[in-house]
């Protein structure tokens, strides 16, 4: 992998951050193609190169890549689905790519640029190719472990996330007492953990997982320390999540916390 090329299509948060970091410390030469209103600027100063685009701009993105030589890219980051109805402005074959698409399912849309790509002699790469350390391992990461009508709930809240994810309509539901309070959509995951909590009053269990058949390429579940801290403020009680297929940012910091609030979280 020393001296290799890897192409970066990055949307927001912390994940492309860290992405070029790992990649960098392997000695791989980085080519971002950034996209305006989402991806951090930081990243300009993680990268060798960067292109900034806009939503939709799927013929620049191309252009962007293949100038550059770049043979394999990954995705990494994530794109707020509001602002996809107000901030895409898509170039022609971004238009056309749209057109072919009878729903515009995040899979469908992702597995569709994908095939662009390889057309084009770009593979896609799965996302946690310089980063496998943050997939969540199996078992309790807490001092504290689910008791039994929470481990149902989880057991119960699981089986309904599965389905959200067959449909691609989300991946984190929350339920109490095998009652579900809240279906994660286009707000994200933060905002459905407040609603399903706020209707729980305490001790709700958010379960998050991947789709069926996840393409781990792209779209990979991820929580953090804000994902504790926002079950904290509806004093949430279990987070349950996919183990090797959903990534914990900040890990450690992550568990101290939800030790310090008597949150439990079990990958399983």
């Amino acid at each position: 992998m020393e001296g290799s090329l890897i192409g970066l299509i990055a949307g927001g948060g912390q994940f492309p951050l860290k992405v070029a970091d790992s990649a960098k410390k392997k000695g791989v030469h980085v080519v971002a193609v950034a996209h305006k209103g989402e991806t951090d600027t930081a990243l300009e100063s993680k990268v060798d190169e960067i292109v900034w685009i806009r939503l939709g701009q799927l013929g620049r993105l191309i252009k962007a890549l293949k100038e550059r030589g770049v043979e394999r890219t990954l995705m990494a980051g994530t794109i707020n689905k509001r602002r996809m109805f107000d901030r895409v402005v898509p170039d022609l074959k971004g238009l056309t790519l749209m057109s072919k698409l009878a729903i515009f399912h995040d899979d469908d849309i992702l597995r569709a640029v994908a095939s662009e790509l390889a057309r084009e002699g770009i593979e896609i790469v799965s996302s946690t190719l310089y980063l496998p350390e943050l997939l969540a391992p199996e078992g309790c990461l807490t001092r504290r472990k689910p008791s039994k009508s929470e481990a149902a709930d989880v057991e119960f809240g699981w089986r309904v996330a599965k389905e959200l994810g067959r449909l691609d309509i989300g991946q984190c539901v929350v339920v109490r007492r095998k009652t579900v309070l809240a279906l994660e959509a286009i707000e994200g995951t933060d905002d459905t953990i407040l609603r399903g909590g706020r209707l729980a009053r305490e001790k709700a269990v958010v379960v998050k997982v991947s789709k069926p058949d996840q393409d781990l390429r792209f779209d990979v579940p991820s929580v953090g320390v804000e994902t504790i801290k926002v079950m904290a403020e509806v004093r949430a009680s279990v987070l349950a999540l996919e183990a090797g297929k959903t990534l914990i940012f900040d890990r450690e910091k992550m568990i101290d916390l939800a030790d310090r609030e008597g949150i439990s979280i079990v990958c399983r």
